[in-house]
């Protein structure tokens, strides 16, 4: 079970109590989940109960007693506890996790740098507008890669003239529909300009960290464009990211040297059960809730720092238990699965750069 499969089924026994009459306030429109601190219970805790209390003019902890009835025996829930003023906690069924985490590979392996997209926005065309400037151009262009992989058709529109004769922008892959402001609803998009020019940045920086230097920053921060994003170290985040990537790459190149592939549907459970593949496992889980979030807020920084999320729990999960065997070790069915999430890493790294529109080299 993911924290978004956990967070529907908490919502469920929301709505559920309130349907029933069991409780008497608004159903919140999505329920947050949390990994459980140290030194707390089960897996997962929410304040869900905390926050109905007040609208529903009864103690927390017997909002908590309402929702818990109506969790009993979900699927993927080994046990919920209450604990303290209120909050909920969750320990889930272990061989329910153990097949949701096959499930996700599969899908992760089957969708590829499609892993993620999906319909969230289909509907009517939306029409994007941004002024003749590099940074609002390469996020209008980030913007359109994100909404269309949720289903969306988009337009975008320059309120200046036709960029497609300045070669610098072409190098960093803008394209627009139309110049002028059209007289359909706009989304502008205006970030804190760049401050330099689409040549200036290029000329230091190059397409790929020029347009991370870009999109990484919020919209309403002003983007930090220095010769660190050229810096090959672990404090270089593109860095970070597309290393990762590379390491996914030369793991896959290592089994077969050895003779062996990644696990497919016959996968290691013991293997999921270490600390690192389950942090790793939660954010490859969250790719197609950040990649919808990123959409509709129109915020591709979003996923950048999702992006980076992942390098941190891939390199952390390399180091503490290596898809490879060590030595004269034999390949196990825990090399194989651990394989297998590392491939998925290297699927999210790749896809959720492309869509920011860098390039993921196999080779750094």
């Amino acid at each position: 079970m993911t924290p978004a499969d956990l967070s529907t089924t908490v919502l469920r026994a929301v709505r559920r109590a309130v349907d029933e009459d069991a409780l008497r306030a608004p159903v919140p429109a999505r329920v947050r989940v949390e990994r459980t601190r140290p030194g707390g219970r089960g897996d997962y805790a929410s304040a869900v109960a905390l926050q109905l209390a007040g609208p529903a003019a009864r103690p927390a902890r017997e909002v908590a007693e309402i929702l818990r009835e109506r969790m009993a025996g979900a699927p993927g829930i080994g046990r919920v506890e209450i604990t303290g003023p209120g909050f909920l906690n969750f320990t889930l069924d272990a061989s329910a996790d153990a097949d949701a985490h096959r499930a996700l590979l599969r899908r992760v392996r089957e969708q590829g740098l499609r892993y993620g997209h999906g319909d969230a926005l289909a509907g009517a065309p939306l029409q994007l507008s941004h002024a003749r400037e590099i940074r609002a151009a390469v996020t209008a262009d980030a913007v359109r890669r994100l909404v269309r992989a949720q289903g969306a058709p988009v337009r975008i529109s320059c309120d200046g003239a036709d960029e497609a004769s300045d070669p610098d922008w072409a190098r960093l892959g803008i394209t627009a529909d139309a110049h002028g402001r059209p007289p359909t609803p706009l989304t502008e998009i205006r970030p804190v300009p760049a401050g330099a020019t689409a040549g200036e940045l290029l000329g230091r920086l190059g397409p790929d960290a020029t347009r991370w230097g870009l999109l990484r920053p919020a919209g309403h921060d002003r983007a930090r464009l220095g010769d660190d994003l050229l810096v090959q170290g672990e404090g270089n985040p593109l860095f970070l990211v597309r290393y990762a990537h590379s390491r996914t790459h030369a793991l896959s190149r290592g089994a077969e040297r050895l003779g062996f592939t990644a696990a497919r549907d016959e996968v290691s459970a013991e293997a999921f059960e270490e600390p690192a593949a389950s942090a790793l496992l939660a954010v490859i889980a969250d790719h197609p809730a950040v990649l919808a979030a990123a959409a509709h807020h129109r915020a591709p920084d979003r996923l950048a720092r999702h992006l980076e999320a992942v390098a941190h729990a891939f390199l952390d999960f390399h180091d503490a238990a290596s898809p490879l065997p060590a030595g004269d070790e034999k390949p196990s069915a825990a090399h194989r699965t651990r394989l297998a999430l590392a491939e998925a890493a290297g699927t999210v790294l790749a896809g959720g750069l492309s869509l920011l529109g860098i390039s993921a080299p196999p080779y750094l």
